[in-house]
């Protein structure tokens, strides 16, 4: 069996646009040339990829196979190119790193400072996505390095702690809730939020844990960074949901105040996640292993949970 990375681009485009006309014109092909690249490729596997409807085509099961794997090759050539250019910039070294909104503004920064520090031609990108999404990232191959909260299915992957990240209802300081010792989502969804954008890692969670309680929760406004929405907070717009560091770091300032939450997936640890450790390129190993020793340093990390 053999498709070149022009094949398995054709096709993940095809199966997008839903036909293979725009499939072509996404791939800047022509569509004689198109239809006869999809041919090859069932004749090359020996079972139609696709079935041809009216109005448009639909991938069989094996087209969803085939599907599944060409996303994770191409990713991996992104990822490859990506890491050669930075060797030809006179980098020695590239990590990929996912992480959870919390993790990139409120964890991060130091450690990976040190790090950079140490390691001067090193490079390291990083992306915000879901503990979910980065789970997912690892089990299929596509990532090799996340950290993610300890609330999601991370069987098949080894992990490091990293730190402890409980998340908090942001109240006004004279607001009525303020002197709760503790309170759950459930109490909370008819109040005015201030949020993060939709696309943030931290409102998809919120907004997801509302969902399963059947509920929406009612946003004033949403905003950039974390510190914007306490100011809205402080200022009477609206309550929020936060890291706890964040709020601890703005609450006097602003006139804020944490209540804790007592839903379980709030009360959440940090772990660093791989999929095979002995995979791991040095740089990549030597970031992981900084970070879970840097974790350890926290006075207020307690081990994680799993």
């Amino acid at each position: 069996m053999h498709f070149d990375l022009t094949d398995l681009r054709l096709f993940i485009h095809v199966v997008e646009a839903g036909s293979i006309t725009a499939g072509a014109e996404r791939s800047h092909l022509s569509l004689a040339s198109a239809s006869e690249r999809i041919r090859g490729m069932e004749d090359n596997v020996r079972t139609p990829l696709l079935v041809r409807e009216r109005r448009g085509v639909q991938p069989t099961s094996a087209g969803h196979t085939v599907l599944r794997h060409a996303r994770l090759v191409v990713a991996q050539m992104q990822q490859l190119q990506s890491d050669m250019s930075d060797f030809g910039a006179g980098v020695a070294g590239h990590v990929h790193l996912l992480c959870n909104t919390s993790t990139l503004s409120e964890h991060l920064p130091a450690p990976l400072a040190a790090f950079l520090a140490a390691h001067p031609r090193v490079s390291v990108h990083i992306e915000d996505r879901t503990s979910q999404q980065i789970a997912d990232a690892l089990t299929s191959g596509t990532a090799q390095l996340g950290i993610v909260a300890d609330n999601v299915n991370l069987d098949g992957l080894g992990t490091l702690p990293f730190t402890h990240d409980p998340l908090v209802l942001v109240v006004p300081r004279t607001h009525a809730l303020a002197q709760r010792k503790q309170i759950a989502l459930a109490e909370c969804v008819d109040l005015d939020f201030i949020g993060l954008a939709n696309d943030n890692a931290l409102q998809t969670l919120v907004q997801r844990q509302a969902q399963q309680l059947g509920q929406r929760l009612q946003y004033r406004a949403r905003l950039s960074h974390l510190e914007a929405v306490c100011q809205l907070v402080g200022l009477h717009v609206g309550v929020a949901i936060m890291p706890r560091i964040a709020v601890r770091r703005h609450a006097r300032a602003l006139g804020v105040k944490a209540v804790p939450l007592s839903d379980a997936w709030a009360n959440r640890a940090l772990l660093i996640a791989y999929r095979h450790w002995s995979e791991l390129p040095p740089f990549t190993q030597a970031l992981a292993t900084h970070l879970a020793a840097s974790g350890a340093q926290k006075a207020d990390s307690p081990p994680a949970r799993r």
